[in-house]
This record gives structure tokens, C-alpha cells and sequence, in this order.
């Protein structure tokens, strides 16, 4: 039986390269002199460092346009709030979500099961599998859920097409 799964998941390279350029561009900004403002990578997250929360704000909104660039959605980032770290230093952790949640995992399965088409979809962990007799209903189900990404707030790969 032919079948997909739908995730949402983001390019950890891109993410990397854009965090790289952030950086750069905050070393050779003239309004980050002094600041001593940094951007880096702590496991599967991004901590800004930096003395003041304008700066701090500043030097996301870098990092944002660096994502954006490179082709990184922005709904993969969870902000944390700003904290005081001592010695006169803010702190800014930020998430980045990969995978659907359980509760966007079953808004999918409502949304395929209320369209109507030959097909069942099935919540297996973060991802959804979509499985049906024809190919023509699956391509039919991704269009749905393409057309259906901005109202569920997710970006939607399709992976692993089974005839």
C-alpha cells in the first residue's frame, strides 16, 4: 500500500551556516563594538549574549534575517525570555522546534479524515503517515496539507514515498 510521512523538520547546515554569518556580521557591526555581544550554538539550541536587551534584540533580529536568507523558516525558533546573568550581561536562549507535536499531529489527521479522500493517516511518534491505495489520492492529500500549512503554523516536508 503506498504511503508518506509528513514532518517538519529544519536543516541543521543552514541553520549552522546562518548562525556563522550572524556571528560575523556582529563582530564587524560598529554598533556591536564593546558590547561584547556573541551568538553560538549550545547542542540543538542558539544562546545571545550580550550587555543590554536592545543589543540583545538587535542581534537577533541578525540572526533572523540570516535565517531568512538561507531558507530557514522562522517558526522553528522558540524565544526564551531575556535574563540577567550577573556582571552587567543579558541572556537569551533560543529553541529551535523540530518534529509535530501531538496536538498539530492530530489536526492533521482531522484535516485529511474531514477531506473526504481514500486515505488514512496515522500519528507515528513526531510525524504523520499518510498510507492509501492510489497514488493519485496521496498527491492529493499533499496538496491539502500544502495548501493548509500556514493555518496549522508548521512548514511540511513530505519524506519517504512508498509505492
Amino acid at each position: 500500500m503506498p504511503s508518506f510521512d509528513v514532518v517538519s523538520n529544519y536543516q541543521k547546515h543552514e541553520v549552522e551556516n546562518a548562525v556563522d554569518q550572524a556571528r560575523k556580521e556582529i563582530v564587524g557591526r560598529y554598533d556591536f563594538r564593546g558590547t561584547n555581544t556573541s551568538l553560538e550554538r549550545a547542542g540543538e539550541d542558539i544562546v545571545i549574549r550580550t550587555n543590554s536587551e536592545e543589543k540583545c534584540k538587535a542581534a537577533l533580529e541578525v540572526l533572523y534575517a540570516r535565517l531568512s536568507k538561507r531558507g530557514v523558516s522562522l517558526t522553528f525558533l522558540d524565544e526564551q525570555k531575556v535574563e540577567g546573568v550577573g556582571n552587567q550581561q543579558v541572556r537569551q536562549l533560543i529553541k529551535l522546534k523540530q518534529g509535530i507535536a501531538q496536538e498539530k499531529a492530530k489536526e492533521i489527521q482531522a484535516l485529511i479524515r474531514d477531506s473526504k479522500l481514500k486515505v488514512q493517516a496515522s500519528i507515528q511518534g513526531d510525524a504523520v503517515r499518510v498510507a492509501g491505495k492510489q497514488k493519485d489520492e496521496l498527491q492529493a492529500a499533499m496538496n491539502l496539507l500544502r495548501g493548509q500549512q500556514e493555518q496549522l503554523s508548521l512548514v511540511l516536508q513530505f519524506n519517504n514515498f512508498r509505492d
